[in-house]
């Protein structure tokens, strides 16, 4: 059994997808989109069984705290293995120590694809050596539905009035297509960032979500979908798929039109291109990590509960510490960060305006940070504020 980097893209993909660990952010592909997610370099390392077979793999970020000169690796969704506690496991994070020495990298951060209650996980980590960081890249909650029953159960299993919206958006005129030229991609652009100035979120940059497209839709495992009202386009998402899961990887909606219900009719779209790509989950993605009313995407939540499912909140983010000291200096940073953070987040609600908010439609997943903070950290999600 040993460790190295991989550039077999089926090999990994072969063995991703079919892993229990499977997510898309752990897929060959995702490699690709490391400048945009603030990495200074991005690894592929797998372990290989004594038959060449890979028993372990994950796609690392390597990122730099500027303020500190050194490096961290952090591992999106995983590592992918089945069992933590296996040798393979030994073998990869004895790799992935000897890396860290050469980039100097003072800690390793992971946020396995799995639950909360992932007791073998959890235990395994434990052992390890691995710190639990309250602090998270990806959001932990997120809402999945299981869409292997057919579509009229599917339909049955919604709420009401959310099956009344997606027949309403058809009588309404409202027409869904799939997006496969640039100004597609421009138009779905334009309304994200509409979406981002009213919902108070960061998006990347218009190049990320052309690459994502590019890369992931020439193996037809990417899919943008536009909701349009007499031509135009009014509300967009973008599909992701890896293994049985499809991803409502980023979504956009515009401030016309919202009545007549878009965000619905593309929602079941999207479901159904899923399961004609053969997924069994369609993975809505983040919700409050606490469900009681008045938490921020509490809207959010609402409309995709609205669809039948449940909450998956996975394993806390984990952290692997090789160098202590500056480990205990990047989390008192980051605390400082937050606090700062905190303070600047209740001078803007107290300056907030008393009228009124109007009721709207909640349609967007949060998605990908475009700003790196003070201390390198790069939040993987377009977190809402």
């Amino acid at each position: 059994m040993e460790a190295r980097i991989i550039h077999d893209r089926q090999q990994w993909n072969d063995f991703v997808m079919s892993s229990v660990c499977c997510n898309v952010t752990q897929t060959y592909e995702w490699a690709e989109f490391g400048s945009y997610l603030g990495a200074e370099e991005m690894l592929r390392i797998g372990v290989l069984d004594d038959a060449g077979q890979l028993c372990a793999a994950t796609l690392l970020v390597v990122s730099r705290v500027p303020v500190l000169k050194q490096t961290y690796f952090y591992a999106p969704r995983g590592p992918v293995i089945d069992d933590p506690a296996s040798p393979a496991m030994t073998v990869l994070l004895n790799y992935i120590k000897v890396e860290a020495r050469k980039r100097h990298a003072f800690m390793l951060k992971i946020e396995p694809s799995v639950e909360a209650d992932n007791f073998n996980w959890l235990t395994a980590l434990k052992r390890r050596g691995f710190r639990v960081n309250p602090a998270h890249m990806h959001i932990r909650n997120e809402w999945v539905l299981d869409i292997r029953p057919d579509e009229k159960t599917l339909l049955a299993g919604m709420k009401e009035k959310w099956r009344y919206n997606i027949r309403l958006a058809g009588r309404k005129g409202i027409t869904i297509r799939r997006g496969e030229s640039q100004a597609d991609i421009d138009a779905f652009y334009r309304i994200y960032e509409t979406t981002s100035e009213r919902d108070k979120f960061f998006i990347n940059d218009k190049a990320l979500y052309s690459d994502i497209l590019r890369v992931l839709g020439e193996q037809d495992r990417a899919a943008l979908f536009l909701a349009e009202y007499e031509g135009q386009p009014i509300s967009g998402i973008i599909l992701l798929l890896a293994g049985p899961w499809a991803y409502y990887m980023y979504g956009a909606s515009s401030n016309e039109h919202r009545e007549k219900m878009p965000n619905h009719l593309l929602q079941w779209t999207g479901i159904q291109w899923a399961k004609q790509h053969g997924c069994l989950y369609y993975n809505f993605r983040g919700i409050p990590e606490i469900l009681e009313e008045g938490q921020e995407m509490w809207g959010v939540y609402l409309f995709k509960r609205g669809f039948g499912g449940r909450p998956m909140l996975s394993l806390a983010t984990h952290d692997l510490v090789y160098q202590p000291f500056v480990y205990q200096a990047y989390r008192a940073m980051l605390n400082v960060k937050h606090r700062l953070d905190a303070r600047r987040e209740m001078r803007q609600a107290s300056h907030a305006t008393h009228a009124a908010p109007q009721k709207q439609e909640p349609t967007s997943a949060p998605t990908q940070n475009g700003r790196v903070s003070a201390a390198g950290e790069k939040p993987f999600e377009d977190r809402r504020r």
